[in-house]
């Protein structure tokens, strides 16, 4: 397959097109459209054959803009240049954007003093990174008898943790599993 062949290049152009739902230059088949200017002007209702030739004259893209508008509203503009500042405006705003993990704690509800206090270390480690922290106590076999127990083990750890983090799902039990929420304080 050639990639020089012209009927390649419009398949090339149509497939782009129906990927972003933008049709530029000869893919607009409206009768009339509402041109706006490379500068922002408006020219006003003119046919999309008129259009185009203006576009061409200033060898620039013909772009339809609002395609529900009634006619739809089309703007002369260099497509290229305004595709990549477009990418470019997304991946600075993906730059700028925190992406806030949830990170877990086990701990059981007989659980004993130092390991205690590495859990809270842990968790308190993961508060300051800014991420949430999810502590769960799995109750097996007959444990689940003593969930009171494991509901003071879960509020000794919160307010152990509480100049860290505050609580935002308070512990609920889920099947065998009882868990809370922490998140980070605002600083």
């Amino acid at each position: 397959m050639k990639c020089a062949s012209p009927v390649y290049l419009l398949y090339s152009e149509v497939f782009l097109i129906s990927k972003d739902q933008t049709q530029i230059n000869s893919l607009i088949r409206d009768k009339e459209v509402r041109l706006i200017d490379a500068d922002g002007a408006m020219i006003g209702i003119v046919s999309a054959r008129e259009a185009q030739l203006k576009a061409n004259e200033r060898e620039l893209d013909l772009v339809k803009i609002s395609p529900s508008a009634n006619p739809p509203v089309c703007k002369i503009m260099d497509y290229g240049k305004f595709l990549y500042e477009q990418n470019k405006r997304e991946k600075e705003a993906k730059k700028k954007q925190t992406v806030i993990e949830v990170k877990e704690v086990r701990i059981s509800a007989k659980i004993e003093d130092h390991d205690f206090g590495f859990k809270i270390k842990n968790a308190i480690k993961f508060l300051e990174e800014g991420n949430k922290v999810k502590v769960s106590i799995r109750f097996r076999g007959r444990e689940i008898a003593y969930s009171a127990l494991g509901r003071e083990v879960m509020r000794k750890f919160a307010d152990t943790v509480k100049e860290f983090g505050k609580m935002e799902k308070s512990p609920i039990m889920e099947g065998r599993t009882m868990s809370m929420v922490l998140v980070p304080n605002k600083k």
